[in-house]
């Protein structure tokens, strides 16, 4: 049972050096430049990566900024069964987010995507549309990075082939940038 619990451990902190200053100092510059604009962040996922996405848009939403100053702009497309049914129903499950996106998203807004194999048909769809407003794309995926490496701006690439493993990764990213934010109010000050 140690000899799990380490190399669980281990491997865990490994693929935390695959997270670059560069990378990170890009996601982070994205979403200031998203709340200086006044733009809309959208974040998406699928199963454990939907429940990252949820948790990702209320500890930013909520945590980001502290006081009465004006806080981020975000929506998860992953948290409405209601809309994700009746899409995927009467569309076709690739369609949840991109439909999702043709009602909602303006020109320079930004789309988060959350995926482990990086090749989630829907999460793809959504990417391709949102390139079609000129929206900056950033993808939390794992193993290679899948087709979302060559649509995201920003792309951190969990190398594991885990799927519990890479989602563990991925929260600890949405945690230190919200930590982050939450520590640097002055890269929110406009000027």
């Amino acid at each position: 049972m140690n000899d799990y619990l380490h190399e669980y451990k281990n491997t865990i902190c490994d693929a935390m050096d695959s997270i670059t200053s560069d990378n990170f100092r890009a996601f982070v510059e994205m979403l200031r430049s998203a709340y200086m604009d006044d733009r809309q962040i959208f974040v998406m996922g699928n199963g454990g990566s939907a429940a990252t996405a949820n948790h990702f848009v209320c500890d930013f939403g909520k945590n980001a900024v502290a006081g009465d100053h004006r806080r981020f702009r975000m929506i998860s497309l992953s948290d409405n069964v209601e809309k994700l049914t009746a899409l995927g129903n009467d569309f076709d499950f690739s369609q949840i987010f991109s439909q999702q996106l043709k009602n909602l998203m303006r020109e320079g807004d930004v789309l988060v995507a959350i995926s482990a194999s990086g090749n989630s048909p829907n999460l793809i769809r959504a990417c391709e549309y949102a390139k079609t407003q000129k929206a900056s794309i950033a993808a939390l995926t794992g193993f290679d990075g899948g087709k979302l490496k060559t649509l995201a701006d920003v792309n951190f690439i969990v190398p594991l082939k885990s799927y519990e493993q890479i989602e563990d990764v991925h929260m600890i990213i949405t945690h230190m940038i919200v930590y982050y934010v939450k520590n640097h109010p002055e890269l929110l000050i406009m000027g």
